[in-house]
């Protein structure tokens, strides 16, 4: 498959410590942010040059959703960002797609409330590392 378009691609929840298999339909403007740290090992073997070697990865994942009180995912991060615990977040480029699977801790939960628009919650998570890993999703 060539190009693909944001509406194909899917945003999945669930309890922390499995792969989450709840998609959170309410989800919009969803972003996936990778990095790599990096170590500068220059040493006067580098010819003139810096050299570095990658470090460790980070990751942020930013999305909105439409405030939905009804609605299981919403809750489930909503409860997440008020009680400090983690949550299942698989975020993929479609059905079965490519993506980051990990448990997040929610950082950011706010509320924006336009006089035309739907309310929604501007989330921000962060990787949590303490039932698993994240994993790349291919």
């Amino acid at each position: 498959m060539g190009t693909k378009v944001g509406t194909d691609c899917k945003l999945y929840y669930g309890t922390a410590g499995s792969t989450p298999a709840g998609e959170l339909t309410i989800a919009r403007d969803v972003t996936l942010n990778q990095e790599r740290g990096e170590a500068d090992v220059t040493s006067r073997g580098s010819g003139g040059h810096k050299s570095y070697k990658p470090t460790l990865k980070d990751a942020t994942l930013e999305f909105e959703i439409v405030e939905d009180t009804a609605n299981a995912g919403y809750t489930a991060l909503r409860d997440a960002y008020l009680n400090g615990t983690a949550v299942a977040l698989a975020a993929r480029d479609g059905a079965s797609g490519e993506g980051l699977d990990a448990d997040w801790i929610i950082t950011n939960f706010s509320r924006n409330e336009p006089l035309e628009d739907a309310v929604t919650v501007n989330v921000t998570a962060r990787p949590n590392c303490d039932l698993r890993n994240p994993s790349w999703l291919s």
